[in-house]
């Protein structure tokens, strides 16, 4: 509570918190940056001099001060160095000496830190029963606790806000129907399965995350690129692909300049490994798709997944066999073994098999990675990874899996490296920001 709210209030115990040089006395001038304060029906007022600051400071320090029927407690931080925090001039106005403190206090001084011990030790099982009551109690009195207005002032107290004791909320409605096909992009299954259930649905089905970050714009920038030229709208030449980037860059936000100038550096790179893997002569392979849209269903257990999505490329050799191509512009790329079971990869080669792509059959899929090189001696060429056709159960296991998570609605958080980056952290169960809140 403020100062000004504690006006007319008054209590047994009151710990004015934070009475520092620089915050209280705050001496610096009020108002906007228009000064539109200072216009009063006389006209236009002058400005507080520093004396009138300071006496109106201490004013409201006195109001602070005198809101404590029985007890008052001041804390103020002291600095060893002199060009650190110091205590306000205003203790030395108070009657009392100070005292010092160098130990840590057992908790933060600090109304939340209060409720959250008291909290614990409501459920403490080692604490006695007696211990327990009595903490219940004081959350209760915290929790009655109201201002002028009948606004709690503690509204953390009160059980009514604690989201670990609401009952799970069932949905009567079922986030997929089960009697049709699961919807599914390729892209989801790994996230889904592989990754995390949790992230899938907060992000995909709940459409919770943030706007597109410029990372993705700059991946959209690179792929629209890559099927100009693949497609031939576009001469495969990097002057007229830069020239076509700059057209849109500018519409990218990035954190500064600098950033946005290094990273056109790194899209320069990426279209110049484009070109350079474009151009080589891949066994007789040539592209007969890009950006190309498939919808096939395959079994899933008991039930049917219909998967969705676009191929980024497709090539096809002498034999009639195609090779389907995802570009990727990412900074990491996965091991050898992530790449033989990629869920994404191998059902872009199963939709080849159901006739994705006519009458072609498949012959393989790719990771090429654009932001990295293939090796420190060829670095203007892009990292590859193939992978060879899905065989053995592990595809069918995992669209079982998926439809399963899915229908039976099984979001549960799974933590790994992806954790670093995710945006639903501080509601996730599994870290420790978000199990504060949930649990």
């Amino acid at each position: 509570m403020t100062a000004h709210r504690a006006k007319g209030l008054q209590w047994r115990l009151v710990v004015v918190a934070g009475v520092q040089e620089g915050v209280w006395p705050d001496l610096r001038q009020r108002g906007s940056l228009l000064e539109a304060d200072r216009i009063g029906s006389d006209g236009l007022a002058e400005p507080l001099t520093p004396g009138a600051l300071l006496a109106e400071e201490r004013r409201l320090f006195y109001v602070a001060a005198t809101r404590a029927a029985d007890r008052l407690v001041v804390t103020a931080v002291k600095a060893p160095a002199e060009d650190g925090d110091q205590p306000s001039r205003f203790l030395t106005e108070l009657g009392v000496e100070p005292r010092h403190l160098t130990v840590r206090p057992r908790r933060p001084l600090a109304v939340p830190a209060l409720v959250a011990e008291l909290r614990a030790t409501t459920v403490d099982p080692h604490a006695s029963p007696a211990l327990r009551e009595a903490a219940a109690r004081r959350l209760a009195r915290l929790a009655a606790l109201t201002d002028g207005d009948g606004r709690p002032l503690v509204p953390t107290a009160h059980p009514g806000t604690w989201w670990g004791l609401a009952d799970e909320t069932v949905n009567e409605v079922p986030v997929r129907d089960p009697a049709q096909p699961l919807a599914l992009s390729a892209s989801a299954l790994g996230q889904l399965v592989d990754v995390c259930a949790l992230q899938w649905f907060l992000g995909r089905e709940v459409r919770a995350e943030a706007p597109a970050s410029t990372a993705q714009g700059f991946g959209n920038v690179v792929h629209v690129l890559a099927d100009e030229v693949a497609t031939g709208r576009s001469p495969a030449d990097l002057d007229v692909l830069m020239e076509r980037l700059d057209t849109v860059w500018d519409g990218l936000a990035f954190d500064a300049p600098w950033k946005s100038a290094q990273e056109r550096e790194n899209a320069r790179a990426a279209l110049e490994r484009f070109l350079r893997w474009h151009v080589l002569d891949r066994t007789g392979r040539t592209p007969v798709a890009s950006e190309h849209p498939f919808d096939v269903t395959l079994p899933a257990g008991d039930h049917e997944i219909r998967i969705r999505g676009t191929m980024d490329r497709v090539d096809a050799d002498a034999a009639g066999r195609a090779y389907v191509v995802d570009f990727k512009t990412g900074k990491n790329a996965p091991t050898a073994d992530e790449v033989d079971h990629h869920p994404q990869l191998a059902v872009y080669q199963r939709a080849v098999a159901e006739g994705a792509v006519g009458p072609l059959t498949p012959g393989g899929a790719e990771l090429v990675h654009l932001r990295l090189e293939a090796s420190k001696k060829d670095p203007l060429s892009p990292k590859v990874q193939p992978q060879e056709f899905p065989e053995g159960d592990w595809l069918p296991d995992l669209l079982t899996e998926a439809a399963a998570r899915v229908l039976n609605e099984r979001f549960r958080p799974t933590p790994g490296s992806h954790c670093d980056h995710c945006a639903f952290r501080a509601s996730c169960s599994a870290k420790a920001e978000g199990g504060q809140v949930v649990e």
